[in-house]
């Protein structure tokens, strides 16, 4: 048996052809293609490339040619409903069983379409050309600045207020279906059926493939007992939080562009492709859920939340901060943009244009744990029982997060936050210097500190002691040879003190070191002051020593763990994180 064409279509829009042969190949951007080798044949040149704007894979080499179904029969040796159940798992959609009731759900579907097919043409049709529409046109060419064109694209259609299209098409689908489907439901008063959309604008809602499933429709009259926006109510196949507007045209520009907006309505969308920003989509009046997010990360690589700027909006962007925060992956980004008060997409890019929306948004978008962390930060007041509110709601928020290296890097970032509320809980010891720097004297060591990382900082340490005590080190040089310094800079250093040591009595203004370098070190070198009060103690030197070489050697476990982090969270190889579980066991013992 034939799986049903639509399904198949389905599976191929949601997964791009890279998102699957990545998982085999490894691939690397080029232009609109991405190159590798081919998993064909040994070759040391790449001569294997996939175009996702396409959808398939070609290889020079071999002249193996075609799309995600034909890639994972070839190279994993699956037979064709082995492969679309396989995809279908990864693409997120229910598997096909050919079972009579999956038989049903097709005719149905075919049904469905059909249904919402026509409906959206007649009114789209009557938008374009009934002199009843002309409110309606209006409207949208003189108050939302759309051209026929965009109404054209998105095929925005208007229903009148005595429609009468369910008498047309009555006849040809059963009653039951016709009320299932949302666009119609039994007036009990008038005893017939009447249409949910009347008197409305209506923008079609289609399934990531292309097929019409939904519809939201905005009233143009200014009563105030009728609701702004409506959508199609939810039926077998549509479900709000699984869908988005316009993902199916948006997804299309994901070859060239790494971000997608986000936005609260139909008009934002349809206003920012009117002004050329073609990458948009719209949830469909609720939450942000999970779901959607996802499918957005199937995409792209990052989702830039732009809310209207009123109080609603703001408190949409919360809730779907923290809905959103917990399906952040490495290398995907999520991030929000704030418009001013009573301002949206629609009318920012109408009034300023593309050029001006993209550099405001380049230059305020907010990290979504950034905004979370501000975000709460505002509620609190200050006192020990407001942050231990604070604290207690940021790490809840984080331990939501369900890939474990971001969870535990976003954690790190908020309680690096909260450290500054308590600047000496870890402070073991407390003293009173004997002699204190000026105020600016001080301020300017610190923000030149701020550009040094902490390895380089202990490395300045360790050269201040070596300079500081040539007669010690002369007679261990070994030690000195041994060192693995990260700094290149500094490993110069160490190779000019060992060479002069080996020739000549140890007088450092005789070791060829630049002067400003040895400035650095005397001026960032924190163990200075340790150092005076040991009085050239051999055995207490040789304790601060092999205590430094500890940190440092721990400071590479800690490097080496991260990039092997980084790399299994690509590869998520059992071998890359056996050798980050032996990196941790040795990191405990250091």
């Amino acid at each position: 048996m034939k799986y049903p064409k639509e399904y198949l279509e389905e599976i191929k829009a949601r997964l791009k052809v890279s998102a699957v042969v990545s998982k085999t190949v490894n691939l690397k951007k080029r232009g609109k293609e991405f190159v590798g080798l081919s998993p064909f044949k040994n070759e040391k040149t790449p001569s294997f490339t996939v175009n996702d704007e396409k959808g398939f894979y070609h290889c020079f080499s071999t002249s193996e040619h075609g799309n995600i179904f034909d890639f994972l029969m070839k190279t994993q040796n699956l037979k064709f409903g082995e492969t679309v159940k396989t995809l279908a798992n990864l693409a997120g959609i229910r598997p096909y069983t050919f079972s009579k009731k999956d038989e049903e759900r097709e005719k149905h579907w075919q049904q469905y379409v059909s249904i919402y097919s026509k409906y959206i043409e007649f009114y789209h049709a009557a938008l374009l050309k009934n002199s009843s529409s002309e409110l309606a046109k209006d409207y949208l060419k003189k108050k939302r600045s759309l051209t026929t064109e965009e109404i054209q694209k998105f095929k925005i259609g208007y229903v009148e207020k005595n429609p009468s299209f369910y008498e047309r098409i009555k006849d040809k689908f059963d009653e039951k279906f016709l009320k299932e489907c949302g666009l119609f439901y039994f007036d009990e008063k008038k005893k017939h059926y009447a249409e949910r959309f009347r008197d409305r604008i209506i923008f079609p809602i289609n399934s990531i493939s292309g097929q019409p499933i939904a519809i939201g429709g905005r009233t143009i009259q200014k009563d105030n007992y009728l609701a702004k926006y409506i959508n199609s109510p939810e039926t077998q196949f549509f479900r709000k939080g699984n869908n988005l507007y316009n993902l199916d045209r948006a997804r299309k520009f994901s070859n060239s562009i790494d971000q997608v907006f986000l936005v609260e309505g139909y008009m934002d969308v349809v206003g920012l492709s009117n002004n050329g920003v073609e990458n948009a989509v719209a949830n469909l009046g609720t939450s942000l859920t999970e779901k959607q997010i996802l499918m957005l990360g199937q995409f792209f690589n990052e989702v830039i939340i732009c809310f209207d700027g009123d109080e609603s909006g703001y408190k949409a962007a919360v809730r779907a901060a923290e809905n959103c925060i917990k399906e952040l992956q490495p290398e995907k980004h999520i991030s929000f943009l704030f418009l001013s008060n009573e301002e949206d997409p629609d009318s920012y890019v109408n009034k300023n244009g593309k050029d001006i929306f993209l550099s405001f948004t380049k230059e305020n978008k907010v990290s979504i744990h950034q905004f979370i962390f501000s975000h709460y930060h505002k509620q609190s007041t200050g006192s020990p029982s407001s942050l231990a509110i604070l604290e207690k709601k940021l790490r809840s928020i984080a331990n939501s997060i369900k890939d474990e290296f971001i969870k535990k890097y976003i954690l790190e970032f908020f309680l690096e936050k909260l450290s500054f509320f308590t600047p000496n809980i870890n402070n073991k010891k407390k003293f009173i210097p004997k002699k204190i720097s000026s105020l600016k004297s001080t301020q300017k060591i610190f923000n030149e500190t701020k550009s040094l990382n902490r390895i380089e900082l202990k490395e300045y340490s360790l050269l201040f002691l070596i300079i500081s005590n040539l007669h010690f080190f002369k007679n261990r040089l070994d030690n000195l040879k041994e060192l693995h310094l990260f700094s290149n800079e500094n490993k110069q250093i160490i190779l000019k003190i060992i060479n002069y040591l080996e020739n000549n009595d140890p007088q450092i203004k005789s070791i060829p070191i630049d002067k400003k370098i040895l400035d650095k070190v005397n001026k960032y070198a924190s163990i200075k002051h340790i150092l005076k009060n040991i009085n050239n103690d051999e055995h207490k030197l040789m304790e601060i020593y092999d205590e430094i070489i500890k940190d440092l050697s721990a400071f590479e476990i800690d490097l080496k763990i991260e990039e092997l982090e980084s790399k299994f969270s690509k590869d998520l190889n059992e071998n890359t994180f056996d050798q980050i579980k032996e990196l941790k066991k040795l990191q405990n013992i250091n």
